[in-house]
């Protein structure tokens, strides 16, 4: 759609207004919920899409880590894409033959968001997953709470494109096994090999940040958040025992795995690293492992670590050891000065899966047998946020206006020039140049930082080199342009602006993906933001449309430009209000 929009800026006349404006009604209809707000149809799981479900079977799967379960019990639910993508999903748990979904959902997935459903007049909240971008999937892992109730199903509308969708996808039946279970954690003193117990709960006040800095080491995220009162608190401790090893403390909020590196740098790869994790059968184990890339880690014995401790507490994964190893599983000198990785991400099979987001990582190096409190840094360095920011300003501000320029105010000077240049032109061309090298700047800074291809952060990355490529393309062209009264001028001016309304589509989309991979605010709010700024660039086009419709319609009329100079006044003030508020939002990350 943004495509379609962004040709229709460059058309002109009334018939192309209307055309393109119910085109963009028709096609914002086609979206559905694109966002995954759908509380509406919990109870039918039916879309409202105007077309029919498929009757054909379904390319996707719903699967649990377990056959039975206990009240309390904290289940792994996975969706998975056979050979189509989905892009919508309705994920609920319900009795056989009821339409009321039960229990409550946990996940860390940005992909997905959890709904409160009413259903009877009566509010099951947490108790459906939806999307939260109509965005291509091909799995999601999520946490399901076990309520007090009998034999459970899975089940759940699948949607690939708006006329495309299944319904009535379900798992294989769960069967209630037992009486009410009290949440217990179970205490092992293993020391071979993984070591595995079953906990379906613990109390979160167990770990604590209260005594960082005093008489332990704490690496925490976000900074000065408390375990014991938050569930979204991602906290690491070590307590020295006096010459007796260390206690390791890890807690956070995870849908398979929690895990902490230890790395001569801020790299992943080569690292040494504590797994805390769900086995096949979906208990915690804690495994130790070195990792030598981007691929799964192998593990090693556990050597000499005992007094494990774990649990599962609705969605918050929490393990406690005491170990007396070297932090060093590779044949390299052992020392005490690290930098620390905290990943959390899913697992199946009880094999952990690629991280979500980007891991937190310490900005020095720390030594965990020391006292002290540090937090981690998400893994966004000063160089990530800058290259967010640049983006920002290249795409939201300077390429925006630069464009808009080129597109209404040609008649601004009339035949004057500067310096034998037309004054758009002198206006548009630094602006566009900034916004190129803005774009490589950026570019580049990201690649420093991260070192490589960044597989977990999905199709971001594919569509920042899209819009680098093109947008390399479009001065090299220009130098070459013919003169404007060259009779093959009209091939540059055509190919000029289709890659230009082809490129910003695409770097719109690339900063929505970037926002949702560094966002770590509960409401996503600088992507609602961002969603506004794009709703009023779309208003002040249709503005200039309709004035160059209705008011001027070519540079040989005699009515003044100032309604055009007031609305671009106005469009300024709002693009700089929307990037000054992303760009705190980055800040805040």
């Amino acid at each position: 759609m943004l495509i379609v929009l962004a040709i229709f800026f460059n058309m002109k006349g009334q018939t192309c207004f209307l055309v393109a404006f119910f085109t963009a009604a028709f096609l914002m209809d086609v979206l559905g919920y694109p966002n995954g707000n759908v509380n509406s149809v919990c109870d039918s799981m039916v879309p409202n899409h105007g077309s029919d479900p498929q009757t054909t079977e379904a390319p996707y799967r719903i699967t649990a880590n377990t056959s039975t379960f206990n009240p309390g019990d904290v289940i792994q639910v996975t969706l998975d894409a056979n050979s189509l993508p989905f892009r919508g999903v309705l994920l609920e748990a319900r009795t056989q033959s009821s339409t009321t979904p039960r229990g409550a959902f946990r996940t860390t997935n940005t992909l997905v968001q959890l709904l409160t459903c009413n259903v009877g007049g009566t509010s099951y909240p947490e108790s459906a997953v939806s999307h939260s971008s109509d965005i291509e999937k091909t799995q999601i892992v999520v946490n399901w709470i076990a309520p007090d109730v009998g034999n459970i199903e899975f089940r759940a509308t699948f949607v690939q494109t708006r006329p495309m969708f299944w319904t009535g996808v379900t798992s294989p039946i769960i069967q209630r096994s037992g009486p009410t279970v009290v949440p217990q954690i179970t205490t092992s003193s293993r020391s071979q090999g993984s070591s595995s117990m079953s906990a379906a709960g613990s109390n979160v006040d167990a770990f604590s940040s209260d005594a960082c800095g005093s008489t332990k080491f704490c690496f925490i995220n976000p900074a000065q958040c408390n375990p014991a009162t938050d569930g979204n608190c991602f906290f690491m401790s070590s307590t020295p025992l006096n010459n007796q090893g260390l206690l390791f403390e890890m807690s956070g909020m995870a849908s398979g795995y929690i895990a902490i590196g230890f790395s001569d740098d801020q790299t992943m790869g080569n690292d040494d690293v504590y797994i805390c994790g769900m086995d096949v059968s979906g208990r915690i184990q804690v495994s130790r492992a070195y990792s030598t890339g981007r691929s799964r880690p192998p593990t090693h014995d556990l050597g000499q670590v005992s007094n494990i401790t774990v649990a599962n507490n609705n969605g918050v994964i929490q393990c406690s050891f005491v170990t007396r190893n070297n932090i060093s599983t590779a044949q390299r000198a052992a020392n005490n000065m690290h930098y620390l990785f905290f990943a959390f991400g899913s697992s199946s099979g009880g094999l952990i899966n690629i991280h979500q987001r980007i891991p937190f990582i310490s900005s020095e190096k720390v030594n965990v047998g020391a006292v002290q409190s540090t937090s981690g840094s998400s893994g966004r360095s000063i160089l990530l946020k800058a290259h967010g920011a640049l983006m920002l300003i290249a795409w939201m501000t300077t390429g925006s206006i630069g464009m808009l320029i080129a597109q209404y105010f040609k008649c601004i000077g009339g035949e004057r020039k500067i310096l034998g240049k037309a004054w758009w032109f002198q206006l548009h061309f630094p602006l566009m140049t900034l916004t190129v090298a803005l774009t490589i700047i950026g570019f580049v800074l990201v690649f420093v930082q991260v070192k490589g291809w960044s597989y977990s952060a999905g199709a971001h990355p594919v569509l920042g080199c899209i819009v680098m490529g093109l947008a390399l393309i479009q001065p090299f062209v220009a130098i070459f342009r013919p003169s404007p009264d060259h009779k093959r001028r009209w091939i540059f001016k055509y190919f000029h602006a289709i890659m230009a309304n082809v490129i910003r589509p695409l770097a719109v989309a690339s900063l929505f993906l970037g926002l949702l991979l560094i966002n770590v605010a509960p409401d996503k709010w600088p992507v609602k933001v961002l969603g506004g700024f794009v709703g009023w660039d779309l208003l002040a086009h249709i503005m200039f449309i309709l004035l160059s419709i209705f008011w001027r319609k070519d540079c040989s009329a005699e009515k003044p430009m100032y309604p055009f100079f007031l609305i671009f006044v106005v469009y300024l003030c709002g693009n700089l209000a929307f990037l000054i508020a992303i760009l705190v939002g980055i800040g805040q990350t």
